[in-house]
């Protein structure tokens, strides 16, 4: 679903992400691992065809995100660290807005919009404007927005930042539920934890470079993930 090929992208003469290669299949969950300014959101920014990259190619489903980004943007859902909403819409208008621009009917919309925002407990909240919402309750309100269209691929960058413990619960059950039916998630976290538990790979990013990719069993081997993660820092 998501094949990142030699990805490279630099910020003058400093290389952001360095000759990044991942591949994530269908129905899988990989964490995006490494410290501040590793390169994770540049990456993550360059799959959703936000930031343009120098060298390498990204697909979606076999599409190039270079060569045909809206094609490959109607596949993808992404939710940043910091959800930049229009403050002056009401939820449900942001939540149409987002659903008009995928061409999503009237019937699918409602009832993905009214059982997530059930779930999220947001409901009550969606006639009021986003300028009221709290950080938590803008998170929720992007995570809505980004299921839906029914996205192929979910990105997300730090998506349990915010969020109180039910909500972070019941984001991950989302994740899973969605992955049983395909979708593909890539997402950064610093909770490795929860990285460990949830995905079924793990990428380590430092410097730009890869350091380490691979499905999560075989990657911590019989440590943790925040022990590998700790002790390839202290390698490299």
């Amino acid at each position: 679903m998501l094949k990142i090929e030699h990805l490279t992208k630099c910020y003058g003469e400093k290389k952001a992400v360095d000759d990044l290669s991942l591949h994530i299949q269908k129905g899988e969950i990989c964490a995006f691992i490494g410290h501040n300014g590793a390169g994770k959101t540049t990456a993550i920014k360059s799959v959703c065809g936000i930031l343009r990259f120098d060298a390498g190619e990204i697909y979606i489903d076999g599409i190039s995100v270079k060569e045909n980004p809206l094609a490959a943007k109607q596949l993808i859902a992404y939710i940043p660290d910091n959800p930049d909403l229009y403050d002056f819409m009401t939820g449900i208008g942001y939540l149409n807005f987002v659903a008009d621009i995928f061409g999503v009917d009237a019937a699918a919309r409602n009832e993905r919009i009214h059982r997530f925002a059930d779930m999220l407990e947001l409901t009550k909240d969606l006639a009021q404007p986003i300028s009221a919402y709290s950080h938590g309750m803008k998170q929720k309100l992007a995570i809505i927005s980004a299921l839906v269209h029914e996205p192929r691929l979910l990105v997300m960058d730090e998506p349990f930042v915010g969020l109180d413990p039910k909500a972070a619960h019941l984001l991950k059950e989302l994740m899973r539920e969605m992955c049983r039916e395909g979708t593909a998630i890539f997402f950064s976290t610093h909770v490795l934890e929860v990285a460990e538990k949830l995905c079924d790979k793990v990428a380590i990013i430092k410097g730009g470079k890869l350091i380490r990719a691979g499905k999560m069993e075989e990657v911590k081997g019989d440590t943790s993930l925040e022990a590998v993660f700790l002790e390839l820092e202290g390698e490299q």
